[in-house]
């Protein structure tokens, strides 16, 4: 199995593994549970990684990092929107 095949395989487990929260945020809404902190702090390494990922030309971290970060950032946006009612608690 050549380094790209487990590339793909690799970046295929790991963002799949994001799709059920990315979609049960959106779903739902319900964001308390999650670190607005941690979000921010995980989109830019995401985005960090992308650009790696970019300069040295490795297509599976790029498409992983594409889409890790798109489903993040969705996650992040829910979360931002629902900052002050998360806090307060209702």
């Amino acid at each position: 199995m050549s380094p790209e095949s487990i590339g793909f395989i690799a970046a295929l487990l790991t963002t799949g593994a994001f799709v059920p929260q990315a979609w049960m945020t959106v779903r739902t809404r319900d964001t308390r549970s999650i670190s607005l902190a941690m979000y921010v702090v995980f989109n830019i390494g995401i985005a960090l990684w992308l650009a790696y990922g970019v300069l040295i030309d490795s297509r599976p971290m790029i498409w992983a990092n594409v889409i890790t970060l798109a489903l993040a950032m969705t996650i992040l946006a829910v979360k931002w929107q629902n900052r002050h009612r998360d806090r307060v608690g209702s």
